[in-house]
């Protein structure tokens, strides 16, 4: 069944256009942990939290100082990621990326060699 996944600025609930809709859509896909991406044409700027580090979080251009501010006042003291400084990547696939995903690496349940092969 297609879907289709809508993004909003946390702060002043803006969509984004349509280009840098299918820039944040290809950035679902990463396996980064604490890091923030930049999602251009627009400049939104995406936190890639996990875990201890919180949900990914979203900023339009004109609210990415106020994305950063609010993570470094709730996160600051869990992790030096948070304190990262610009300019960002905008992504961060690799080869061993690609492997890693094809394996199982964005599953809840990872297929890196424990036990038989699923699916």
């Amino acid at each position: 069944m297609p879907v289709r996944v809508r993004f909003q600025c946390q702060f002043c609930n803006a969509a984004p256009d349509r280009v840098t809709q299918l820039s944040l859509e290809s950035q679902l896909r990463e396996l980064v942990f604490g890091e923030y991406l930049d999602a251009p044409p627009a400049n939104w700027l995406v936190w890639h939290g996990g875990g201890p580090l919180g949900p990914r979080r979203y900023a339009c251009f004109d609210h990415r100082g106020d994305l950063t501010a609010f993570l470094r006042n709730h996160y600051g003291t869990i992790g030096s990621q948070v304190w990262k400084v610009g300019p960002y990547p905008m992504t961060r696939r690799s080869s061993d990326t690609e492997l890693a995903v094809s394996k199982g690496g964005l599953s809840p349940m990872p297929k890196w060699a424990f036990g038989p092969k699923i699916g």
